[in-house]
């Protein structure tokens, strides 16, 4: 890791979010520096915002689980948003979908590392695994909300949602999936805020809802 960037301390909103698990935390924390440029799963640029940006970025998104969802995290790469809701939730179940092998290995050692037995990874493109069904599936710098929405659908039991976590252009990524509803049979879509009580920057995360 280079040392011309340096790393944020620790927010100290990090122990609300995380109560219990702010050990795992903190371990999965070192562990993205030690690995994130080897692996590729996180640029150097990003370590002065690792714990903002990332970390808790991806946490605050579990408010919106309840207890005994089963998540499916699509693309899960450096385990954003999954390992980080997983810690936050331990009553909840995480499936980490990752294509590439060096990935999902180092994500199968994160969960064995950090004691997360709510959490199992699949090496697998989401296409892939569309036997399976889950209540929630999640997202995180996939791609943009019409095509992650084909991605994804599948893979949604009835009455199941979408959480995608996105910026600014939220909005326009639903007004370009508006002729999707009736083919994927997406009840409603909506924005919300996450995280407002703890972050500076709050998560916007896109909610499509299925019949």
């Amino acid at each position: 890791m280079s040392e011309e960037f340096e790393l944020e301390l620790e927010p100290a909103s990090a122990e609300q979010v995380f109560g219990a698990g702010i050990g795992q935390a903190r371990d999965y924390a070192t562990n993205l520096v030690l690995d994130a440029d080897l692996l590729g799963l996180l640029g150097p640029r990003e370590m002065p915002k690792l714990w903002t940006r990332h970390i808790l970025n991806s946490a605050v998104v579990a408010e919106l689980l309840q207890p005994g969802d089963s998540v499916a995290d699509v693309g899960s790469g450096a385990g954003l948003p999954g390992i980080p809701m997983a810690i936050a939730r331990p009553d909840v179940q995480f499936t980490l979908i990752e294509p590439m092998e060096r990935r999902a290995n180092w994500l199968q050692e994160q969960a064995r590392e950090l004691g997360l037995e709510n959490v199992t990874v699949l090496r697998a493109r989401a296409e892939e695994v569309r036997d399976r069904k889950f209540n929630v599936v999640t997202a995180r710098a996939v791609s943009a909300l019409p095509k992650l929405l084909r991605l994804t659908v599948p893979l949604l039991s009835p009455g199941g949602r979408l959480l995608a976590l996105k910026g600014s252009k939220v909005n326009d990524e639903i007004a370009e999936s508006e002729p999707l509803k009736k083919k994927l049979k997406i009840a409603e879509f909506s924005v919300v805020y996450t995280g407002v009580q703890y972050l500076a920057e709050p998560t916007l995360v896109a909610i499509a809802r299925l019949n």
